[in-house]
């Protein structure tokens, strides 16, 4: 049977059909796998699946039975594709199987943000409700969505998902390209400035790349609205992170949401965890995409990009 290797799985958890793959070869899972552990445990394997694990030039040269790497995600910067596709080793990647675990997040943050539920619900069990004259206490105001208009950066599968859940709030929905060639029929694209300037919720689903790294500065987040909420599910290093901080500790911007981080984990020092006011951010750690029916899709589709390279070899 043909010999399989599951790298880092830690990083997709536990799921019902991992069966799936062990179907398919003889599977030797590892939770992690450190740099220096690479090679003697992909050694006789001809399929090799990782997510954040880097396969290099120099590890790859030591493997002659690998002939498939499956990554467990859409992005693949961490395979050397310049010597899998010099040497005849087939790479495969995942798209579409978290676009409604991500767009889920996304209005969870952004009504977070807006609603202020952690505060009425911290009011609440604090006693200070029960002490209370007044039936109600609307001391944390919030603004409803309807009539808002919700730009994004990014108006791939996700975004296109955000777009519509927009909607059905009655938010007009915007986009900016960040390719400047995408269009779309039912949504008016702008200009990035333009897009800050007049949107109440930012919200970035883009890749990062060459034309988005650092793509939102002090100086961009300066021609948002004081109250405007901005939100990052995209990748980390879109948004400059030091910037965030100061334009949320300089009143610049209303609020932020982030679940990707340039570092990750996130480094211990990062300024967006030394905010005077920590409430006007929420961070969540890259899990936007990692619900469980996401995560059991990807397996479905790891194990059809192996069904379909066993059938074909």
């Amino acid at each position: 049977m043909t010999n399989i290797v599951f790298l880092d799985q830690e990083t997709i958890g536990k799921v019902d059909n991992m069966k799936l793959l062990s179907k398919l070869g003889n599977l030797e899972v590892f939770e992690t796998t450190q740099a220096d552990q690479v090679v003697e445990r992909c050694m006789g394997k001809e399929i090799v699946v990782v997510n954040k694990v880097q396969m290099t030039e120099a590890i790859m040269k030591q493997l002659p039975e690998l002939k498939l790497i499956c990554v467990a995600a859409t992005g693949i910067n961490n395979v050397d594709l310049n010597y899998t596709g010099n040497n005849g080793i087939e790479v495969k990647n995942v798209a579409g199987y978290s676009t409604d675990s991500v767009a889920q997040l996304t209005f969870t943050m952004l009504l977070y943000l807006v609603n202020k539920p952690y505060y009425y619900d911290t009011y609440v069990k604090s006693g200070a409700y029960s002490r209370s004259a007044s039936f109600t206490h609307h001391n944390q105001p919030f603004w409803e969505l309807k009539g808002k208009r919700m730009g994004i950066i990014g108006l791939g599968t996700i975004g296109r998902q955000v777009a519509r859940i927009a909607e059905s709030f009655g938010m007009e929905v915007i986009f900016y390209s960040t390719t400047g060639r995408n269009n779309h029929i039912s949504y008016k694209r702008f200009e990035l400035d333009d897009l800050l300037k007049s949107s109440d919720v930012v919200s970035i689903h883009a890749p990062l790349n060459s034309q988005t790294r650092n793509l939102i500065t002090y100086e961009k987040m300066k021609l948002m609205r004081p109250c405007a909420i901005l939100l990052n599910l995209g990748r980390g290093g879109i948004i400059n992170e030091k910037d965030l901080a100061r334009a949320l500790n300089e009143n610049i911007i209303g609020a932020a949401g982030i679940d990707v981080m340039e570092q990750e984990p996130i480094d211990a020092g990062n300024p967006m965890l030394k905010l005077f006011d920590k409430e006007k951010i929420l961070i969540t750690p890259h899990m936007a995409w990692a619900s469980k029916e996401s995560r059991e899709l990807l397996l479905e589709k790891i194990a059809r990009n192996i069904e379909v390279y066993l059938k074909n070899r």
